[in-house]
């Protein structure tokens, strides 16, 4: 499919489990676009698509799908936190999804906690009754004091209220969390309240991606002058992921579909919680003995948008 008619702007990304989606951009960059470790959309400038221009795209991707006998059952709205733009004009598009691709599936989208909160209810049950349904939230951290550190823009509650809110509007949440966020010095905190907000909030989907620093973001800078934070070893990462695990509880809403897919991952795993805790819980600990326990640094580590 080389020739498929859509010219994205790039950077462009999607979550692992969107690979089969029609990517449409909707918006461009993110409108937080502050956190300190993200290098994803540093060279954009936040902007909502004209309604025109989306339009055009689905017809175009309609035509090609058509010709080619194929149609999509997912569709995932592009960029960085897409539900920032107005709901009326979010609907719109999803008419437009709806008169190109009537026997769609579901659309999905990034999702920010601050987003979240500035939707009413009512905002968020029209747009799930359109089939925009299915919502990424970059938890990163449980912290207080990572996430302010990171400048992600939430505090721990605020993720929590939005978390719940929006499964209560009808929508399916897939939190993600970022192993090594805090370093060594924060890890106890970062694996004990993360745990406690992915036990709160029983999202339907979690993940974890590991901690990269990619060059040019603040993050990198402080880790490269040495301060405040020590880079984690491989084990330790481990460790973080085996510990989160091991604390979340048997008193899950719903079964949690867990999946450590994403490319900084050196490992995949996968399972539900909490019937498979203890499964994921040995096979992290058979790898630990083959794991380095040199702390890394930013110039060892392959950055992972």
């Amino acid at each position: 499919m080389f020739d498929f008619p859509l010219e994205y702007e790039p950077p462009v990304f999607r979550p692992p489990s969107e690979a089969n989606s029609l990517l449409i951009q909707v918006t461009l960059g993110c409108s937080h676009n502050q956190c300190t470790y993200c290098g994803m959309y540093r060279t954009k400038e936040f902007k909502i698509r004209k309604i025109e221009e989306i339009r055009h795209d689905l017809e175009k991707a309609r035509a090609y799908l058509e010709r080619h006998h194929a149609s999509p059952t997912k569709i995932f709205f592009c960029d960085g936190d897409a539900l920032g733009a107005p709901t009326d004009f979010l609907l719109e598009c999803l008419l437009a999804v709806q008169a190109n691709f009537p026997n769609l599936q579901r659309v999905g989208i990034y999702a920010t906690g601050m987003n979240i909160l500035q939707k009413s209810e009512s905002e968020l049950q029209a747009l799930s009754a359109m089939k925009l349904n299915m919502a990424y939230l970059g938890l990163e951290s449980g912290s207080d004091k990572i996430l302010k550190m990171v400048v992600k823009g939430n505090t721990a509650q605020e993720m929590i209220e939005a978390s719940l809110k929006i499964k209560n509007c009808g929508w399916k949440l897939s939190t993600i969390l970022m192993i090594g966020l805090g370093g060594r010095e924060l890890s106890a905190e970062h694996c004990s309240s993360s745990a406690e907000i992915v036990n709160k909030t029983s999202p339907n989907f979690f993940s974890y991606l590991v901690t990269t620093p990619v060059p040019g973001t603040p993050y990198h800078t402080m880790l490269t002058r040495g301060k405040p934070l020590t880079m984690l070893s491989e084990r330790e990462e481990l460790v973080e992921m085996r510990t989160i695990l091991g604390r979340i509880s048997d008193r899950q809403l719903n079964s949690i579909i867990f999946r450590v897919n994403h490319v900084s991952n050196r490992v995949p795993f996968a399972g539900n919680l909490p019937k498979d805790r203890d499964r994921l819980v040995s096979e992290i600990d058979a790898l630990l003995p083959l794991a380095s326990d040199r702390p890394k640094t930013p110039s060892n580590t392959i950055p992972c948008l």
